[in-house]
């Protein structure tokens, strides 16, 4: 499927869904369980084994459900290839240990997912690999970073969870000047609302799990780019083992063909919350980059088609004012996850910064009173309502 010629929407529903249709004429992509694929004579299955015919031949390295995914997402993303992973982690980990080795330096910024920030400051040095974590509104100083030695720039934004925007071209540029690879993380935004290839990107990586499911029922990855890249990042996935399950495949698949019309709600709403939000009196500070009082608003227009469904906030009272108000949300999960059709609540504490320390979030910026709140696709005067209640406890 051309990804230049039909929009977002229609790219959603069929991208990755045709092909499959020789099994009985389904016209559902069916979820193949098989471990191995079987063939008649030696030299079909070698054929296949070495590329020169399609066909898979051990779920670990392909099969057909995870291919259909692998071909939506590519398709979104406006990408030559696409590969899946278990997990968005393990897309975000085979990057990092596929394109480094000992002695190179990476350039990333402190605002990372936890998870994400926990393999630069804890796993990747005792590869001997060094990492300069920088101001992340500070592009001056991460592109003076990236000309000290850089081999790859890892990129988030929108920032999990200060919401945070990062100007992917000016710094893709800086370091495309010295010869570094630039990889994305498009979780917070999606391939909906930002496409970071387009903007100088040589990798766009993806917490599947998230928005692109949208239902909290399966966990997955991935990662786009150039053939070249992807047919690395695929030989490391191949030899890791983090292979993205048939059946998570299909759910993600399922969930990916109302993600346009999810992610337009989500933005209306998570828009209108922040809005309203700042006029709150227990409100100390709200971050979403729809809003014109972001630092860099001006960035996120011009890279952004929406703001994202993820806000976050700060209450005065801090953390023991967040005691009282989260458990009054009636119409909100208070769990560890984001970007499905209901609304999900947490301080870092207990989600995006589980992993570290106190002391470790607030080096990051992150404050212990913060709360992150993913909208969901409910009515949004029901969610206005229910934080108005549930803020009116700490008042």
């Amino acid at each position: 499927m051309s990804a230049a010629l039909p929009g977002q929407s229609t790219i959603a529903v069929w991208g990755g869904e045709t092909g499959h249709e020789a099994y009985e004429h389904s016209t559902q992509v069916p979820v193949v369980h098989s471990v191995s694929f079987g063939y008649p004579d030696l030299d079909s299955w070698h054929a296949v084994a070495l590329e020169r015919a399609p066909g898979h031949i051990y779920s670990r390295i392909s099969n057909p459900t995870v291919r259909a995914f692998e071909e939506k997402i590519r398709d979104l993303e406006a990408a030559q290839a696409a590969t899946g992973f278990s997990s968005g982690m393990a897309a975000i980990s085979a990057t990092l240990f596929t394109f480094l080795r000992p002695g190179n330096r990476m350039v990333s910024i402190k605002d990372s997912y936890g998870g994400t920030n926990k393999l630069f400051t804890e796993f990747l040095p005792s590869f001997g690999i060094e990492v300069a974590l920088c101001d992340t509104s500070d592009f001056a100083g991460i592109e003076a970073e990236i000309a000290a030695g850089c081999r790859l720039l890892y990129l988030e934004t929108p920032t999990n969870p200060t919401v945070k925007v990062v100007d992917i071209a000016r710094l893709a540029n800086a370091a495309h000047a010295i010869g570094a690879l630039v990889a994305v993380d498009n979780t917070f935004a999606t391939p909906i609302n930002q496409n970071p290839l387009s903007l100088g990107a040589d990798l766009v990586l993806h917490s599947a799990t998230k928005y692109l499911g949208g239902h909290a029922d399966a966990l997955g990855g991935a990662a786009c780019g150039s053939q070249a890249l992807i047919r690395k990042l695929q030989h490391f996935r191949e030899i890791n083992g983090a292979a993205l399950a048939p059946m998570d495949a299909y759910s993600l698949l399922r969930g990916m063909k109302t993600l346009a019309l999810r992610i337009e709600r989500q933005n209306d709403s998570a828009m209108t919350i922040a809005r309203w939000l700042q006029g709150q009196p227990c409100v100390e500070q709200v971050n979403y980059p729809g809003l014109e009082t972001h630092r860099h608003h001006d960035v996120a227009r011009r890279q952004m088609r929406g703001f994202g469904g993820v806000l976050s906030f700060s209450v005065h009272g801090g953390l023991e004012a967040i005691r009282v108000f989260l458990p009054r949300l009636r119409f909100a999960h208070r769990a560890a996850n984001l970007g499905c059709v209901e609304t999900v609540v947490g301080p870092p504490s207990v989600t995006s910064h589980v992993e570290c320390t106190a002391e470790e979030r607030a080096a990051a910026g992150i404050p212990e009173g913060l709360v992150r709140y993913s909208t969901g696709i409910e009515n949004v005067t029901d969610l206005i309502a229910d934080l108005e209640q549930a803020l009116a406890a700490i008042a």
